[in-house]
């Protein structure tokens, strides 16, 4: 990963990705404080992957994870109905009984199953090509997910019925707690030329950079109706979910050099300041409006 300074930003690429991490780091806080039930997994320092996809997948299909928040508001920009979905109040974009991890709105679905999301939208692709429409299917995975047996059934599937799927794998070197290099043998490119599906890889930090580099593998998968992965090299600055990290001091240290946000700080502190403010304003006030609502079904906190 380059420590060249980032390219400029749009402020609302840059206001995207702020406000993603001020609604998580948010999360935190409400978890702690006893707002928020069950647990939560955060995408503190991976913001920038789907702000940099989501204008090139409009009217597509995407699957989500665990760890999915920013992909839902990347995708949909629906804070208000997530932050009540979270906390369980009325309100929410799934009435306040999916929570965290299995959300539902139009085109977008999140699971908490580990490589479950992959068959389904394979199933999703296959539709699409026999009624004859355009979109494509996108699935975020991690790293950790390919030692899921259904991620090879569906690779399969996906390239013998041609199907138009993109898979987005956010590589942050760990799954859970368990280093890549513990759990996972070969590479993943060469997972893939097994089934003889096309590969692309990027380590950058740069959201600009990240965008350009996925464009064209994004309209080859439109254009042959055949599945691409999509390996995209980040950090996980946060816990596997809540407070429970349990890596050395020093290496959540060295990975925080490598926060996208905090270089472009660095680099563009007037826009970068300007638009943090906006996002922690924002953010605040979403927060307040959603602890104002009744909790689904009259419980009480």
């Amino acid at each position: 990963m380059t420590s060249a300074a980032p390219s400029p930003l749009s402020d609302a690429d840059l206001g995207t990705g702020l406000f993603i991490r001020r609604f998580e780091e948010e999360l935190l806080r409400l978890y702690a404080d006893g707002h928020l039930s069950g647990t939560t997994h955060t995408c503190l320092g991976q913001e920038y992957i789907p702000v940099a996809l989501a204008p090139l997948l409009t009217g597509d299909f995407v699957f989500s994870n665990h760890r999915g928040h920013g992909h839902y508001l990347a995708h949909c920009a629906d804070p208000d109905g997530l932050l009540a979905e979270l906390l369980g109040r009325e309100g929410g974009v799934c009435h306040g009984l999916g929570g965290s991890q299995h959300l539902r709105r139009e085109r977008f679905l999140s699971t908490g199953v580990q490589g479950e999301s992959l068959p389904a939208a394979v199933g999703v692709g296959l539709h699409l090509n026999r009624t004859g429409q355009d979109g494509i299917v996108v699935t975020y995975i991690g790293d950790g997910t390919w030692g899921e047996g259904a991620v090879y059934e569906a690779l399969n599937m996906a390239q013998l019925w041609r199907v138009p799927l993109l898979v987005v794998v956010e590589h942050n070197r760990i799954a859970q707690s368990t280093p890549t290099t513990a759990q996972l043998a070969g590479t993943i490119g060469g997972r893939v030329a097994g089934f003889g599906i096309t590969f692309s890889e990027s380590d950058s930090l740069d959201l600009n950079e990240v965008r350009a580099a996925a464009a064209p593998h994004i309209e080859r998968v439109r254009a042959t109706r055949q599945p691409h992965v999509l390996v995209q090299h980040t950090v996980r600055l946060g816990p596997h979910s809540k407070g429970d990290d349990s890596r050395p001091a020093d290496e959540i240290r060295r990975l925080r050099h490598l926060d996208w946000l905090e270089r472009y700080a660095a680099a563009y502190p007037p826009q970068f300041s300007a638009a943090d403010a906006r996002a922690r304003q924002r953010v605040a006030e979403i927060s307040a409006a959603a602890l104002a609502r009744p909790l689904v079904g009259g419980g009480v906190v």
